[in-house]
């Protein structure tokens, strides 16, 4: 399987007013005709299934990730995300189902996986005394070939912490301390868990960059998120994770036009005011009505009419009115009948 990764020397880019490393470029292996075929995949998986007593945490997902592709799994915790992301890296073993990485399968080819991958999870074991450039050093030495450790920490915005002890970390600060690990080896396929989970907006757009620079260099990601932005931002493609199930697979535009060809209207109704979805849904021009709590989200065909007919028969006044195009947010909501954060 080598030939899926080409070595090479790095060089720098420039993304969000900070240095990124470019991966080299990794070549692509054509993708056969057959839905599932697992030697045309960098990542795929069939049929897995994980159960912990009664709770079905993984139950039958299917997917095949392409090579150079960045593919999003997106829902709330504890949708079955973590746990297909820890099958497919070894860590955990599924009931059933059957897992292929470049075409290598584990536990036979653990040991070659764990050599072309790499993996940020949710809780990275770091020793506590040991400092930033410490610890990317020393996961660096087990590799023949790594990236170089200043650069990596150029990479994640972690230069000025490089002396700093990783328990005097905060939770953001080990987030990115743990993405540079994972890209110590120059990895073939990277999986993210939660990447940008503790971060500020200007940590999490420069991550955005990152991932961005590893899809233009060839390198396959996939990453769990339940932020609907980074999923439309990021993903060519993302499969939408309720209860062990995979909902929906496709790229969020065609998503979001499959299930809505309509405009949103969002608003709040005023506290104690019961809301009406009947009434509503009777107004003109819309096709369908989503409350979540006080937050209502009417979807148009008729802006206008939909507008001075909801204005009109108010009996309070309505807040934060926002008239948006249909988003992921839309798409899991009409899926799953609850919203990410339920």
């Amino acid at each position: 399987m080598a030939e899926h990764v080409t070595p090479g020397g790095l060089t720098h880019i420039e993304g969000m007013n900070r240095q990124f490393i470019e991966f080299p470029p990794v070549r692509n292996a054509e993708r056969g005709g057959g839905v599932l075929d697992a030697l045309n995949w960098a990542v795929w998986a069939k049929d897995l299934r994980k159960r912990y007593g009664d709770v079905r945490a993984v139950d039958g997902i299917s997917f095949g990730v392409s090579p150079g592709e960045v593919f999003g799994m997106l829902g709330p915790n504890g949708a079955g995300k973590t746990t297909t992301i820890e099958i497919l890296l070894g860590l955990r073993t599924a009931d059933s189902g059957d897992v292929r990485i470049l075409g290598m399968t584990h536990p036979e080819d653990h040991r070659r996986i764990a050599s072309v991958i790499g993996a940020q999870l949710q809780t990275t074991g770091m020793y506590p005394t040991h400092t930033v450039r410490e610890m990317i050093q020393l996961f660096s030495d087990f590799y023949a070939e790594a990236a170089p450790v200043d650069e990596l920490m150029d990479m994640v915005g972690l230069r000025d912490k490089a002396g700093a002890l990783v328990k005097n970390l905060s939770g953001g600060q080990r987030q990115r301390l743990a993405i540079a690990i994972a890209l110590v080896n120059r990895p073939a396929v990277v999986f993210l868990d939660e990447p940008t989970t503790g971060l500020d907006p200007q940590a999490r757009r420069a991550l955005w960059d990152m991932i961005l620079s590893l899809k233009a260099s060839g390198t396959t990601v996939l990453l769990t998120t339940h932020y609907m932005e980074e999923a439309e931002q990021l993903c060519d493609r993302v499969a939408i994770v309720d209860r062990g199930k995979i909902a929906e697979m496709d790229s969020p535009a065609a998503l979001i036009n499959k299930y809505f060809k309509h405009i949103a209207i969002e608003f709040e109704s005023p506290p104690g005011a019961e809301v009406d979805a009947a009434s509503l849904r009777s107004l003109p021009g819309v096709a369908n009505v989503a409350a979540d709590g006080r937050k209502v989200t009417l979807y148009s065909s008729d802006v206008p009419a939909t507008m001075a007919s909801l204005l009109g028969t108010a009996s309070h006044s309505l807040k934060h009115m926002v008239v948006r195009q249909a988003t992921l947010e839309d798409v899991f909501l009409k899926i799953t009948g609850r919203s990410m954060r339920q």
